[in-house]
């Protein structure tokens, strides 16, 4: 069961908080031994907490419902390392707003999830906890940063996960494995107290194995706090009522919605296999109702904007852990990246910053003629684990580079926007493809109820 699902059925006395934290857990000691999805495990705290639900002194819309949490989204009393060595013995005394908001509303943290050190990668691997698997296959990777997180829903370990996205990583990893995926408007949900890595690009959000469950989880979640300035009041929005049923089959879903469809954004690279499964979704998305039209704003490739951007950053954020007492247990990977950032300086970071200002203006003008643009979340299906990016994608060799191969992913970030990925069918290695949507900030509320619709509609094209 979802989210959604398994806090009704405890409700309704179905069935019991405890009996489904147990069986969580229950999965996680079956499954986690191959997949390393998870970094901390709190079993009898999660018990403890799911007995207060079924006494009655607990309740919420996720009373009762098991979620993990990323490593690197702090939790007051529970370990967050970043996945860096050098942080191995952190602990914080705060909890993430927006994951204190999901405790009060019932949800019980059965443990953190595996990222990257320091979410630099799009895969999930570091020195501390090691390679996270992807639950489809062992020998794929299960993308990252958030790889620990999707890996969690989609063994069936939790319904729900909390993720981060500064360039990709709810989505990429929720395309890899086949969950669904979103990335709130900048500013939606807040991510402090927490650590300071990319404070203009990285958002928190939620995975999970349904587009109802994203639009449980962020009707929870969103709204400003006091304790992240860049937390914005965002204008009011039903993010429940287009994905509390399905569309029927019919065109209700899109009535009124216009949708463009992109398979490459003018400029990215695909795989045969993801570019053919993005075509089949498109025919099922016509087929049952969306009208749909070739378009997508100048072609500008993000990766060059976004690397000014998420090194200086980066560097600013890490450079004094890494030049610190414990620097040399910071992995070779992420010290190479954050050394690339002392190379601009602050006039090379404004001047980024004034450059991304253009770029968020062509998005949004772009979103004044569509409400929705459709894209493929990633170019390719999960790769090999031991690499840091794909061999290849469309033939042409990839380098092992900071993540250009995540390029269809980075507009969101530079822009602010919002952007949903819901699983579209297999390619040719039977491994999950992502459908990608994207609109205008604060049109969380639009996005999930076309994806819904655009879920129904692929899941009926199979069968």
């Amino acid at each position: 069961m979802d989210a959604w699902a398994t806090a009704t059925a405890i409700a309704a006395g179905r069935t019991s908080a405890v009996q489904t934290v147990t069986d969580a857990l229950g999965r996680i000691e079956e499954r986690d031994g191959e997949l390393n999805a998870f970094t901390v495990v709190v079993a009898d705290s999660a018990v403890a907490q799911a007995a207060e639900v079924d006494s009655g002194s607990r309740g919420g819309p996720l009373a009762g419902v098991p979620i993990s949490v990323k490593d690197h989204v702090w939790v007051r009393g529970l370990s967050a390392t970043n996945g860096s060595r050098a942080l191995a013995d952190f602990v914080p005394d705060e909890t993430c707003a927006c994951v204190e908001r999901l405790i009060n509303a019932g949800a019980i943290i059965v443990g953190k999830t595996n990222n990257p050190e320091f979410c630099y990668r799009g895969i999930t691997d570091n020195d501390l906890y090691g390679l996270t698997r992807n639950p489809r296959r062992l020998d794929r990777t299960p993308g990252g940063s958030s790889g620990g997180a999707a890996a969690s829903v989609a063994a069936g370990m939790v319904p729900l996960a909390v993720g981060t996205d500064g360039g990709g990583s709810i989505r990429i990893p929720s395309a890899f494995c086949g969950t669904y995926g979103l990335k709130p408007t900048f500013g939606l949900v807040p991510k402090l107290p927490g650590f300071r890595g990319w404070p203009t690009l990285s958002v928190t959000g939620p995975i999970a194995g349904s587009v109802r469950d994203l639009a449980l989880a962020l009707s929870v979640m969103a709204g400003p706090s006091a304790h992240d300035r860049l937390s914005y009041p965002a204008p009011a929005a039903d993010y429940l009522t287009g994905v509390s049923a399905p569309a029927g089959g019919s065109s209700g879903g899109w009535a009124g919605l216009r949708v463009a469809v992109s398979a490459d954004l003018g400029f990215a690279e695909l795989n045969a296999d993801v570019r053919a499964s993005f075509g089949a979704a498109m025919d099922a998305l016509s087929d049952a109702g969306a009208v749909l039209t070739e378009a997508r704003p100048e072609p500008i490739d993000p990766c060059a904007l976004w690397d000014s951007i998420a090194l200086p950053e980066g560097f600013a954020s890490e450079e004094p852990l890494l030049d610190g007492e414990r620097g040399n247990l910071v992995g070779k990977d992420a010290a190479a990246i954050i050394r690339a950032g002392a190379r601009l300086s602050a006039a090379d970071y404004l001047d980024a910053q004034h450059l991304r200002e253009g770029y968020h203006t062509r998005w949004a003008r772009f979103f004044t003629d569509f409400d929705v643009l459709l894209t493929p979340t990633m170019p390719v299906t999960a790769f090999e684990v031991g690499r840091l990016a794909p061999a290849t994608v469309n033939g042409a060799p990839v380098p092992e580079s900071f993540d250009a191969w995540c390029a269809l992913a980075l507009p969101a970030n530079l822009a602010g926007l919002p952007a949903v990925s819901i699983p579209i069918g297999p390619g040719n290695d039977g491994l999950p493809v992502g459908l990608q949507l994207m609109g205008p900030r604060w049109s969380e509320g639009t996005l999930l109820r076309a994806a819904t619709a655009a879920d129904e509609a692929c899941r009926s094209s199979r069968g």
